[in-house]
């Protein structure tokens, strides 16, 4: 096994992290985490040189402040001048979804429009989502949706093989499970689409996110990871959306096997604190959304429910800019000291 790297604290003073893992792993942040700053991409990937930040997720097409070819490939060479690469995505191409943006063009004329501008600014991937678990309960089940998004993405397969793009489909916002997200990546193809994976969103869709790694870890190409906790209610539960080490998320266990499984794919942080779902699984009506859930990947997903949690502040302002960015700079000060993650060994501090 090969020792993680010294890291510094934010108090200065050098501190081994807890976890070693089996390969170094890059650490960066998605621009959702700063979204009530509303910076634009220069401001971005400056703030990621100041986090120390090995990767910057630029998730949605907006936080550009120009897609032409020419202000892309300025942002590219910056980046590399920074060493700092660069993930892109953009939102919903599924068009029978809720959450499609019909507004912005066609499903097929808003994926092209991403994977051009992933490939200019030097991004491997383009992440894309389905919708929400809204879907789940519309005629057909998600099952219609996951048809209506396959053959959007194998419209766009040459155009992202000639871009040397692969597409990321992300489990989002509780539309897809493990199990079903894999599925809808076998049947686009391999070849040109991978997982975006959300370990936050694994919550949502009563998966206990380690378990969640094992499927799609063969697919996984980039990341937005968060934690969370899980509290019983007398329907169900409730998941709240935490920092990274305030929540039951069992990360100590996650990055040695995300390392193993994951060669070379980076750790983005993208913290959403505040934010909860109930999730009423001991009533009937519930169950709609999930006909074929099985008992024992929800006994495994209450095992995460059950764990101790940490004492986890509680987050009073969560669309204040401030609070955001100490949400992140305190998550990603636990990546490195705590989990190893991270190629620098740089002070995670305020910009």
């Amino acid at each position: 096994m090969l020792a993680a790297t010294t890291l510094r604290g934010q108090g200065g003073a050098s501190k081994a992290p807890s976890v070693v893992l089996p390969r170094p792993v890059a650490l960066g942040y998605d621009n959702f985490s700063v979204r009530a700053s509303n910076w634009k991409a220069p401001r971005l990937l400056e703030y990621a040189t100041t986090l120390g930040a090995d990767s910057l997720f630029i998730s949605d097409l907006e936080a550009f402040e120009s897609l032409e070819e020419a202000s892309l490939r300025k942002l590219r060479e910056d980046a590399d001048a920074r060493n700092v690469t660069i993930h892109v995505g953009t939102w919903s191409v599924c068009p029978t979804s809720k959450a499609f943006r019909p507004a912005n063009g066609s499903a097929q004329e808003q994926l092209s429009k991403a994977i051009r501008t992933a490939r200019i600014v030097g991004s491997p991937v383009i992440r894309v989502v389905l919708g929400t678990w809204e879907d789940r309960l519309t005629p057909g089940g998600i099952g219609r949706h996951m048809d209506s998004l396959v053959s959007v993405l194998k419209g766009g397969r040459s155009e992202a093989l000639d871009a040397n793009v692969k597409i990321a489909v992300e489990n989002h916002a509780g539309d897809m499970r493990a199990d079903e997200l894999a599925a809808l990546v076998e049947m686009s193809g391999r070849d040109f689409v991978g997982v975006n994976y959300d370990s936050g969103n694994s919550l949502w869709t009563l998966e206990n996110p380690v378990d969640a790694l094992e499927i799609l870890a063969p697919y996984i190409v980039t990341t937005s990871l968060r934690d969370g906790v899980v509290t019983e209610i007398p329907t169900g539960c409730r998941v709240k959306w935490t920092a990274m080490g305030d929540g039951q998320v069992d990360f100590v266990r996650f990055m040695p096997r995300f390392a193993e499984l994951c060669p070379g794919v980076p750790i983005h942080i993208e913290t959403i604190s505040g934010v909860g779902r109930d999730l009423p699984f001991l009533e009937d009506a519930f169950w709609n959304a999930w006909p074929r859930l099985e008992g024992q990947s929800l006994a495994r997903f209450i095992r995460v429910m059950r764990r101790k949690a940490p004492m986890a502040p509680t987050t009073t302002k969560p669309n204040d800019p401030a609070e955001q960015r100490r949400e992140i700079e305190r998550s990603l000060a636990y990546c490195k000291q705590t989990l190893g993650l991270g190629l620098r060994t740089t002070k995670v501090g305020p910009a």
